[in-house]
């Protein structure tokens, strides 16, 4: 199957203790540019989380938000650091005896010093909440992937259209390039007889004179190659999978022989033709950077 390189997907999980949403969007991009923005506490996934969606995508500037909501209160405890507290308490006793004051110091004193008692957030439960982010991630991927084939398809059936109309322009010109070299042949014959006002001309130097010409406006390579071309572009659509880079090389080949068959044509409808497989050729080469 194809998929576009854009698309969107969302996915959210609720428990008793918060919320995760994760959204994610892509657009064009020759390679695969994943940024992520989500809260500081799930900054320690982020290189699973990479590991994770490069698994579903492969190409493309993709942008993942993460939100959390906490619907617990602030798990916080209360720390007592009793080695510093005994260092204060030899100072203050240092400090009576060379002063020869009273060492009036009471637990509520002590307590105000500075780290005595601190308060700290309760560490997380890292598995748990890696386990419930790498769900919703998961689950926004696949949403995401989803969205993408069915863009795909789309993008699919529509140059599968443009190839096929190309087909009838290659036909038009491999039929109109044999009768062009007929009416040139015509046209020099009657030219020369108006020039010499005879009725019997040299057919070998006729016929060395529209060879010469057949040569020069030969496009039978140009376009058995430009056929074979469209031909392989088409097995690749239907085939699927990421082949963007291999359409837009195939393209750019099909680009090059269009126009060698217009430089070559001396002849306005082959040229008309030409014109208008250059512009389709156009038209899919821009959709192909769409596609993953």
């Amino acid at each position: 199957m194809i998929k576009s390189m854009t698309g969107f997907g969302r996915s959210e999980t609720v428990t008793d203790n918060c919320k995760i949403s994760v959204e994610i969007k892509a657009v064009n991009h020759r390679y695969l540019d994943l940024g992520i923005k989500m809260p500081r506490k799930f900054n320690l996934f982020e290189s699973a989380m990479r590991t994770l969606l490069k698994d579903y995508i492969q190409r493309g500037k993709v942008d993942v938000f993460v939100t959390y909501e906490d619907y617990t209160e602030e798990k916080v405890s209360l720390k007592y650091n009793s080695s510093l507290a005994a260092e204060y308490m030899e100072s203050f006793k240092k400090m009576e005896a060379q002063f020869g004051i009273d060492n009036d110091v009471k637990v509520s004193m002590l307590a105000r010093c500075p780290e005595v008692l601190t308060m700290e957030q309760a560490p997380e439960d890292e598995e748990q909440m890696w386990a419930l982010l790498e769900g919703v991630v998961k689950q926004a991927a696949e949403n995401f992937v989803a969205a993408r084939i069915r863009e795909g398809e789309h993008l699919k059936n529509d140059l599968l259209a443009k190839l096929d109309y190309m087909l009838t322009l290659v036909d038009f010109i491999e039929e109109r390039s044999p009768k062009v070299i007929e009416e040139y042949r015509r046209k020099l014959e009657e030219k020369v007889k108006e020039m010499l006002q005879i009725n019997s001309i040299d057919d070998s130097r006729i016929l060395t004179e529209v060879t010469i010409f057949a040569d020069k406006i030969c496009v039978d390579e140009e376009t058995v190659r430009l056929r074979s071309h469209i031909e392989g572009m088409k097995k690749e659509l239907i085939s699927g999978g990421s082949v963007g880079r291999k359409l837009d090389f195939i393209a750019q080949e099909m680009n090059r022989e269009s126009n060698t068959i217009l430089s070559k044509s001396t002849d306005m409808e082959i040229s008309d033709q030409a014109i208008i497989l250059k512009t389709e050729i156009e038209k899919v080469r821009e959709q192909i950077q769409n596609i993953e």
